[in-house]
């Protein structure tokens, strides 16, 4: 019996999503002949009531961050780190991490002995077809770690032939609400001009239009299950919405604080490498939370986006030279792309100010903060490529030490 990991991180409440998961899981459980360990890492205020929805679900563990602390602490002393304090600051740090919170899932998932990693976050619900809640699971146990050339079932087949290697991807997008929270301005003549940031050094207009018109937007909802056996677009997947096999044991995610994004990481490593994944159309109902829209949330959030478009000044020269998914060959290229002229970063920082105080109303003062805390930015955008290489160099022996430490003291 296979055993793999459906996982929540969150740090705000979710019980319905919560209870809804574990509906997931019980699918799981029904269909396919898997042991479902839902595992969520809670650092929100919610915890009780979070644990009153999952109690008597079966292989749950529910960990605040005290407990996930000090499953770290043993698995960064077993790994015979020599810098034991920084690396649980990469893993656990103090701000908000995507990347950091879905790195800790993957070690717990290696050490409770899943073969597999499916995620799904906390703002987010199940289409309904006919009665039936639409759970992506069922296609990610379909094909997720079977060779390619058993994928029969797809619905279709995009080039190259992958032969006996292994599905290490499967994933579908979203509908509802966009996934960066930018729909009321997104008809804006301003929309194009921040959006487009986001685009490599030197594209053209056509290209830059071309991402703008299709960024953040989703899919379409569910009347049938349709899949594709492809190296996947990673404009096609969402991280609420992705499952993983091998590929997490081998590099993990950038541990960048307050950057929406940093958790895509493996999604263009999958697209660069070549890798045999499957695109499903079973997407998750994505929402936003009415945090997001007090002043405080918009801010936060719209600062996470601006670090989102600086990092990619370093993301894309990693992604334009990545051809496999060999840890050392992308440290090295992950620390080459920190040592670019700075220049090209401040200028998207000003565009960046710019775009936002001309979007108008309550966007001018993240404007403001941009030009306020525009050094600190830069600087922060430049050393989450320093801390990325370095835990991409810790992690193998990390996966080692968490399989050894097994499931009794996950």
């Amino acid at each position: 019996m296979r055993r793999v990991c459906l996982t929540v991180p969150t740090n705000r409440e979710c019980a319905a999503t919560l209870a809804e998961v574990a509906e997931e899981a019980a699918y799981a459980t029904r269909h396919f002949d898997v042991e479902v360990h839902l595992l969520v890492l809670d650092s929100s205020e919610h915890f009780a009531s979070h644990a009153r929805v999952l109690r008597g679900i079966p292989h749950v563990r529910h960990l605040d961050e005290a407990a996930q602390r000090e499953f770290l602490r043993r698995v960064i002393r077993r790994s015979g780190s020599a810098e034991p304090d920084l690396l649980a600051g990469l893993m656990l740090p103090r701000g908000l991490s995507y990347g950091a919170c879905t790195n800790r899932a993957f070690l717990f998932a290696v050490a409770l002995g899943c073969e597999s990693v499916h995620r799904r976050d906390s703002d987010s619900s199940y289409q309904v077809h006919e009665g039936q809640k639409v759970f992506p699971i069922d296609a990610e146990l379909r094909f997720l770690g079977r060779p390619a050339h058993a994928a029969a079932t797809v619905h279709r087949r995009t080039e190259p032939p992958f032969g006996d290697t292994a599905v290490a991807m499967v994933g579908a997008s979203f509908v509802g609400e966009m996934s960066v929270d930018l729909g009321e301005v997104r008809g804006h003549e301003a929309y194009h001009d921040l959006v487009g940031l986001w685009a490599a050094e030197g594209a053209s207009e056509e290209d830059r239009r071309e991402l703008v018109e299709r960024s953040f937007m989703g899919g379409e909802p569910f009347t049938g299950d349709w899949s594709e056996l492809a190296v996947v677009d990673p404009m096609c997947v969402d991280m609420h919405n992705i499952s993983f096999h091998g590929l997490h044991e081998r590099v993990p995610l950038p541990p960048a604080t307050d950057t929406i994004g940093s958790d895509y990481f493996l999604i263009h490593v999958a697209d660069r490498a070549r890798l045999p994944g499957v695109l499903h159309n079973r997407h998750i109902v994505n929402f936003h939370t009415p945090e997001r829209k007090t002043d405080d949330g918009f801010l936060a959030y719209q600062l996470r986006f601006v670090k989102f478009i600086l990092s990619m000044y370093y993301f894309h020269f990693v992604y334009e030279r990545m051809t496999d998914d060999h840890p050392d060959t992308i440290a090295a290229i992950v620390r080459e792309s920190g040592r670019q002229a700075r220049g090209p970063a401040e200028a998207r920082a000003d565009r960046l100010r710019s775009a936002y105080r001309g979007l108008g109303g309550r966007f001018t003062a993240v404007a403001d903060r941009i030009g306020e805390d525009r050094d600190r930015l830069l600087a922060e955008a430049r050393q989450d490529v320093d801390d990325h290489a370095l835990l991409i160099d810790a992690w193998t022996p990390l996966v080692e030490a968490a399989r050894a430490i097994g499931a009794r003291d996950a």
